[in-house]
């Protein structure tokens, strides 16, 4: 029987040695971690692990590490399988398949200005790759430009498609969306304003920030789904600090900060990407040595 893909997911960060190479024995380290929250399960090998910056080699070893911690536990496992060629990318997503990951999903193709009919055609060729359901993406920031709804409804019309993960700000969009393709399965992207998403009947959120605070994002998502406002404005304004700071220093070198200071080294950011600010962990520690937000975190 099929695991059910709502929920919440850590968009899972990877480990990497301190000359930037992938390190299965921290990789491991932190996907224990993480799977400790209880959270729905992880989104591997997406952009906030570092997937821009990473062969298809380094990914498919990754797949391989965390299907291994994951192994005979309930979590979900989706696969983010975006590359700038599609032959990479239907190589990941079948590998995902044979290692017995439950989802695919990835980005729209970006290395060029494609036209809508390039994106629907990468997204029919990698769905029809495997029997596994896929997730599409909608990302402005990555892409460049956001999908027109025309072509959204139709990449939701695909077979084995069975969602989106939706990372814009336009919530009016995704509104419409919904309203058309009720049927399929929402997730949102942006962590610090996932409650506005949820209010409007998101399925679940995939988030870079769930990789440390987990239960944060399950207690908030249970908040709105029981009417407790006041409760899900207070754990997404310890969401919304948070991001704050991550975005003076960096989002992902302070989060690998963050893990640091909390006692898991999962090593630096690969090169270019680096640590916007000198005194990281004199902004980061203050935060999470707080009340109220020592509780929810890994």
């Amino acid at each position: 029987m099929a695991k059910s893909l709502t929920g919440m997911y850590a968009a899972l960060m990877t480990a990497l040695s301190e000359n930037g190479e992938f390190d299965a024995e921290r990789q491991v380290a932190l996907t224990e971690r993480v799977l400790n929250q209880g959270l729905a399960g992880l989104y591997v090998g997406g952009s906030s692990g570092e997937s821009g910056l990473l062969d298809a080699a380094t990914l498919l070893e990754q797949q391989e590490v965390v299907a291994g911690v994951a192994k005979g536990r309930p979590d979900v496992l989706i696969a983010h399988v975006g590359m700038p060629s599609l032959a990479d990318s239907i190589r990941l997503a079948r590998q995902a398949a044979s290692l017995g990951y439950d989802a695919l999903s990835a980005l729209p193709p970006h290395s060029y200005p494609f036209t809508d009919a390039e994106i629907l055609g990468y997204y029919r060729d990698l769905a029809s790759a495997t029997d596994l359901p896929l997730i599409v993406y909608e990302i402005p920031i990555r892409t460049g430009r956001p999908l027109p709804l025309p072509l959204l409804k139709d990449l939701l019309d695909l077979p084995n498609v069975a969602g989106i993960k939706f990372t814009s700000t336009d919530l009016f969009k995704l509104s419409m969306l919904r309203r058309a393709r009720p049927d399929r399965i929402y997730y949102f992207g942006f962590d610090e304003i996932f409650a506005g998403a949820a209010a409007l009947g998101c399925d679940g959120g995939i988030g870079t920030t769930y990789n440390l605070m987990g239960k944060l994002y399950v207690a908030l998502f249970n908040a709105l789904k029981n009417g407790d406002l006041a409760r899900a404005q207070e754990l997404q304004d310890i969401s919304q600090r948070f991001v704050e700071i991550l975005v003076q220093t960096g989002v992902l070198p302070g989060m690998k900060s963050a893990f640091r200071i909390l006692g898991l080294d999962v090593g630096p950011t690969r090169a270019p990407m680096a640590l916007q600010v000198t005194d990281h962990e004199a902004r980061l520690a203050p935060f999470l040595a707080l009340p109220e937000v020592a509780p929810w975190l890994a």
